[in-house]
């Protein structure tokens, strides 16, 4: 159980660190390069399933991308962007702070539940799971959006160099 306490507090110091993230965002203009970034350097994180602790049943894997997959669909409805001089914007959200904390509550909730029955490396794996099949789809549809609005205000996208 001391474990779930420890997860759960470096939860909600990340969650704090996200919400501060996410309000200086919306003061610089918006790259593809910033949108697509994150999945890429959070899927390092896959290497955990190299070892057998955090290992999870294909069942486990397909619980934890749709539940995560359905909360992306909260994230994706509370992204916007927005012009401003010729540059585009994340919107602010106020609804983002309550969604990442709700999602937030029911992390804490959801990972003190299953810990009496799953082990706490399984559940480590299926919250990484759950976490980047959040993350994949509410960045490919801000990409997605980005680049539509880029469009329209730029003309075609140049392909991104990851220098």
């Amino acid at each position: 159980m001391n474990m779930v306490i420890a997860s759960s507090i470096g939860a909600i110091g990340m969650a704090i660190l996200v919400m501060f993230v996410r309000i200086k965002a919306a003061n610089k203009p918006v790259t593809a390069r910033k949108i697509i970034l994150p999945p890429i350097f959070m899927s390092t994180g896959a290497l955990m399933f190299l070892f057998p602790f955090f290992r999870v049943t294909p069942l486990e894997i397909v619980e934890a991308l749709s539940v995560g997959m359905l909360f992306s669909i909260l994230l994706i409805k509370t992204s916007r962007f927005e012009v401003r001089k010729n540059k585009i914007y994340l919107q602010r959200s106020k609804a983002f702070v309550f969604i990442l904390i709700g999602l937030l509550i029911i992390r804490i909730i959801g990972k003190t539940v299953l810990s009496a029955s799953i082990d706490y490396g399984e559940l480590s794996g299926m919250f990484w799971i759950l976490a980047f099949g959040m993350i994949v789809p509410w960045r490919v549809a801000m990409y997605l959006s980005y680049r539509k609005l880029y469009t329209e205000t730029h003309g075609p996208p140049r392909p991104v160099r990851f220098q």
